[in-house]
């Protein structure tokens, strides 16, 4: 077997086992935490400090993995994510609002190091390769990861249904704990390392390319979150009547969905044939279609259609054309990245997506509580416009995106 597909399948299995738990983890706590007397929006307060260390994580992460090696801040983030599932095995009486969001916090930091890690080594993986195949194996990685995340919240309600919460979270923890060990064992050391020592200055990238896309990621994932976070499970389960479960269930399926969705979008973008993935063109159009979905559910809310058939119809809309504009960017990410330096350009990518998942996340809350639904979505129709209005300083792929060079390449 090649050697970069070898350790493409190593990187990708690791990062599933990872993702199984990060989604259980957030379905434990939720519904957990709800049978504790918590209110909805106590719950989400929990996972503030999640996203919050996602953006501080993104930035040194990548500096990091430049410095001592991708395989090994893989690795630390598996092991930081098994302390945090064991530390929330303590009684009840332990489990105070600082104490959980300190746990969600390590929890945070650690899928950051994770994802930044498995998703930086992929350029390493297919140097010399047409960008065709690195946008296809992006979009597989990333989608892959994002339907797992959705089976992710099926294993935590079953565990905590079946063996209870501190169980499952041990179950969780020892399973994690051997994928660890395995993927140590088995992956090279030095995978997207610098040979010289990166300062922690040259985090923040001196290519326009990729500072345009990470502004524009930012108000991308925003959009998701300013209405798929506390807006929208609160409006389904409070005005609809949909129980818990019910609302679990429906959101596990659209991110699996979704996932799906991503892994397939070298096809459905139709780009791979003229030998390099999608360009600033395909991100821009895509944008402007996404904003269509915000606004058109707002709009059928307040002509009173039936909000269950809006709001079902609209996500599955939704779902699939995010799904696209998400596969494009994460493959964008990694064109316009120098080769040796992709790490700390991807470090630095995912802590604007990050940061627009705290605002999306806070905004969400605010917005909801104090205009309901469709102010959630008319802030995400606004998010959506600023990713694409924000694109159009994304250049095209003009030559291979395996190319040494990520500057030539644009």
């Amino acid at each position: 077997m090649d050697q970069g597909l070898r350790n493409y399948l190593i990187v990708t299995a690791g990062y599933w086992a990872f993702t199984v738990t990060d989604g259980a983890i957030r379905m434990l706590v939720v519904l957990y935490f709800h049978l504790l007397g918590y209110s909805p929006f106590e719950v989400a307060m929990l996972f503030l400090f999640y996203e919050f260390f996602g953006v501080v994580t993104n930035l040194v992460g990548g500096w990091l993995g430049a410095r001592i090696g991708l395989n090994l801040t893989m690795n630390i983030g598996m092991g930081m994510q098994v302390v945090a599932l064991a530390a929330l095995t303590v009684p009840d009486a332990w489990l105070s609002v600082p104490y959980v969001m300190a746990a969600q916090a390590l929890s945070g930091i650690a899928k950051d190091l994770n994802k930044m890690s498995a998703k930086a080594s992929v350029k390493t993986m297919v140097s010399g390769d047409p960008g065709s195949k690195l946008f296809k194996w992006v979009a597989v990685l990333t989608g892959s990861k994002n339907a797992l995340k959705g089976g992710g919240f099926f294993v935590g309600a079953a565990l905590l249904e079946w063996i209870g919460f501190r169980a499952a979270l041990a179950i969780l923890a020892g399973l994690l704990l051997v994928v660890l060990l395995v993927t140590a064992v088995l992956l090279p050391s030095g995978v997207g390392k610098m040979k010289s020592k990166p300062k922690f200055t040259q985090v923040f990238s001196k290519i326009p390319a990729i500072n345009w896309l990470s502004a524009a990621r930012f108000f991308l994932f925003g959009s998701r979150d300013v209405w798929f976070v506390v807006g929208l499970p609160v409006f389904l389960y409070e005005v609809l009547g949909w129980s818990f479960t019910e609302v679990g269930a429906f959101l596990a399926l659209w991110v699996i969905g979704y996932g799906f969705v991503q892994a397939s979008a070298p096809k459905l973008v139709n780009r791979s044939r003229h030998g390099h993935g999608p360009g600033g063109g395909a991100a821009r159009f895509w944008a402007f279609v996404l904003a269509l979905f915000p606004a058109g559910i707002a709009l059928g809310l307040q002509l009173g259609w039936p909000a269950d058939t809006v709001l079902i119809v609209g996500l599955l809309l939704f779902g699939v054309v995010f799904a696209i504009n998400s596969a494009i960017h994460s493959y964008l990410i990694l064109a316009y990245s120098e080769h040796d330096k992709v790490a700390m350009s991807v470090g630095f990518y995912y802590m604007a997506n990050a940061g627009g998942r705290l605002t999306g996340t806070v905004l969400s809350g605010w917005a909801y509580q104090t205009q309901g639904l469709e102010a959630c979505l008319w802030l995400s129709t606004g998010f959506v416009l600023a990713a694409a209005i924000l694109s159009f300083g994304l250049p095209e792929i003009k030559r291979e995106a395996g190319s040494s060079s990520g500057t030539n390449s644009v």
